[in-house]
This record gives structure tokens, sequence and C-alpha cells, in this order.
């Protein structure tokens, strides 16, 4: 098992998340995060602290989608290993729905 990032990272990129992995396997995209299942360590910790609930295990129904992106973008959006400032309109797009089909931007982010 692993943990993936899901649609509601999108627009929201809260950050929470990156802070407490112990193993940085967080990739910055432009409007969203994702993680590599290959450095995932399984514990878990950065599921409770998303503000936006987009993380979840790659076991979960919804999750299973989410999969192949994670992996893929975490191979093209450079590592993050430090939590920056959320979007100025971040609660604005929290629980937003399509947000994929809308906003995604295969972009990468800054990265640290």
């Amino acid at each position: 098992m692993t943990y993936v990032v899901t649609e509601s990272c999108i627009k929201c990129k809260y950050m929470d998340c990156v802070e407490v992995c112990p193993v940085d396997c967080f990739y910055e995209g432009d409007n969203m995060l994702v993680i590599h299942p290959d450095e995932c360590i399984d514990c878990g910790v950065c599921e409770p602290e998303c503000p936006a609930e987009a993380i979840l295990p790659d076991t979960d129904q919804v999750a299973t989608k989410w999969a192949e992106l994670n992996r893929d973008y975490a191979t093209k959006w450079p590592n993050i290993t430090r939590k920056k400032d959320a979007p100025a309109d971040a609660d604005e797009f929290k629980g937003v729905e399509g947000k994929f089909d809308k906003f995604f931007s295969d972009k990468p982010g800054e990265g640290t």
C-alpha cells in the first residue's frame, strides 16, 4: 500500500502533508502535489494533516485512478521538502467537484 494525492488537492495545495513526511516523497506541480509511490513508506502521517482530505491510501476505490497520475508526475515535477504557504484562494476551491477537468496543470512547481 502507498498513499496518493487526489483531485481535492488541485488549486488548494495546502502542503501541511509536506511538513510531516519523514521521507520527502512529495513532488510539486503548479497547482497540486503528488506522492512518489516508490518512495512512500506507507506511514500514513500525511493523510490526517491534509485540510482538503486529498490524500488517500491507494487501496481506496477513489484513489485507484489517481495512483498512475501520482507515479507519472512524481518523475516530472520537483521534489518538495518544506511547507510553503497555500495559495491565497485555496479555501475557495476546497470541496469543489470536477477540479481535474477544470483546473489541472501539468506544469511543474518550484520545489525546494
